[in-house]
């Protein structure tokens, strides 16, 4: 049976494995799209501004989903036990209290954001405090605390980065090639025309790998969470009866959106998912079923 920390351990591993494989498709694009068009500048500029368009949304991440969301702030009066939870799981964590938030909705669910853990916040559903025991408001907590912790928005820029980057590189490549051809030592014989046809195929298909990779780090990481969230509260069937109680409730959240969705401890769009296999392949979130799974195996 694994515990805790071997959970936790692999799912990091996995992880940065996930980055590593990224890099090396991304290096492999750009000398691939570089090679073609005999230049190197499409992919210095690709990454360049996929840097600068990513770090400002970035910087301001917290005050974009608090705007889209329509959360609003509390103060320890206005929720003295949800603020209680919070303190005490930060001094196990070795986090500075974040900013907590209560989002107008019936729905049960949960996000952190911010730029780091000086800089961070906690919105929590009316729903959430509503239909949650105490023992499983923790493990939701200790979830999204864990992300902070784990810096999970830093690392979830990084990769918007990333897939930017294919994007242009691909948007780019296609553009050049048909305007300013391939090298004409290429463009003359057989190998040439093979390597064009094999370059353009990459730029169709290149920003869908992009998107399944960023969408697999990011399941990775609610497992992660979910792993260091038990094991700040000690208790994983507190999170998995909060994962359980979360997703048996099938109304979806009014101000859901794909731009912040991934943010949740489980979808918001509730009642509209398929359960397919391609549905999963496109999914931010792992199957509830086997995230509660994976709780109840561990030991502590």
């Amino acid at each position: 049976m694994p515990t805790l920390y071997s959970q936790a351990e692999s799912n990091t591993q996995k992880t940065w494995f996930l980055i590593f494989v990224f890099l090396v498709f991304i290096i492999g694009l750009g000398w691939l799209f570089s090679y073609l068009l005999d230049t190197r500048i499409i992919l210095i500029l690709a990454v360049v501004i996929s840097i600068l368009t990513s770090l400002s949304s970035y910087w301001y991440s917290d005050k974009i989903v608090l705007q889209l969301t329509h959360a609003r702030p509390i103060q320890k009066k206005d929720n003295p036990e949800l603020y209680r939870i919070v303190e005490n799981l930060c001094i196990t964590a070795g986090l500075p209290l974040p900013k907590i938030y209560i989002l107008n909705e019936s729905q049960p669910n949960a996000f952190a954001t911010g730029r780091d853990k000086y800089h961070s916040v906690i919105v929590v559903t009316k729903g959430l405090l509503e239909k949650l025991e105490r023992v499983e408001l923790e493990g939701v907590i200790a979830h999204e605390l864990s992300h902070i912790g784990n810096r999970d928005i830093l690392l979830g820029t990084v990769v918007v980065v990333l897939v930017g980057i294919v994007a242009l590189l691909s948007d780019w490549f296609l553009r050049m090639s048909f305007w300013s051809g391939m090298r004409e030592r290429d463009s003359k014989d057989s190998t040439g025309i093979i390597l064009m046809i094999l370059g353009i195929v990459a730029a169709l298909l290149a920003p869908i790998a992009a998107t399944l990779l960023r969408l697999a780090i990011s399941r990775k990481r609610e497992f992660l969470a979910d792993a260091t969230g038990a094991l700040l509260t000690r208790y994983p069937e507190g999170l998995a009866r909060a994962l359980e109680k979360i997703s048996s409730v099938q109304n979806p959240l009014r101000v859901a959106n794909n731009a912040t969705s991934h943010l949740f401890i489980c979808s918001p769009f509730r009642g509209r998912q398929s359960k397919s296999w391609l549905t999963k392949l496109f999914s931010t979130h792992p199957p509830v079923e086997e995230r509660i799974k994976a709780l109840r195996q561990m030991s502590v």
